[in-house]
């Protein structure tokens, strides 16, 4: 079934220019870009983002992290998007990711690592609309 979601590059992966080599590893994965831009969170902007998780420990960090540096988002689309994505990006902890995914080569600890991904159809399309209108997504 062809889906979309949303993909994330981190300030870390930014700042360390994986951009190209991120990418390069979502198309090899057989997925499609369907919007891409750069842009930089303010920390509102990051908590808005991130406010499923307001209440947990880890929330403070994370949103001052994804609004420390310019990011990379992107909708990403083909068949079972959502999964296909995740074995790309691979374990949250990069410790703990299998070898040949963006975690892995790319992660530094658990949250600086390097992408984010939509983990439900649900969620994906929440996450989506936060950064694209319909007019910065194209059909190819």
């Amino acid at each position: 079934m062809q889906e979309l979601t949303l993909s994330i590059i981190k300030p870390d992966a930014v700042k360390r220019d994986l951009c190209g080599k991120i990418i390069q590893k979502i198309e090899d994965g057989g997925l499609r870009i369907k919007g891409l831009k750069m842009l930089q969170l303010s920390r509102e902007e990051a908590r808005g983002f991130y406010a499923v998780h307001r209440e947990k420990p880890f929330f403070e960090s994370l949103t001052d992290f994804m609004s420390s540096g310019p990011i990379m988002v992107a909708i990403l689309g083909g068949e079972g998007a959502i999964d296909k994505y995740r074995g790309i990006m691979g374990a949250t902890n990069p410790a703990e990711a299998d070898s040949g995914t963006i975690r892995k080569e790319f992660g530094l600890d658990i949250e600086k690592n390097s992408v984010h991904g939509s983990d439900s159809p649900e969620n994906a399309e929440i996450e989506i609309s936060y950064f694209f209108s319909k007019l910065e997504m194209v059909d190819r």
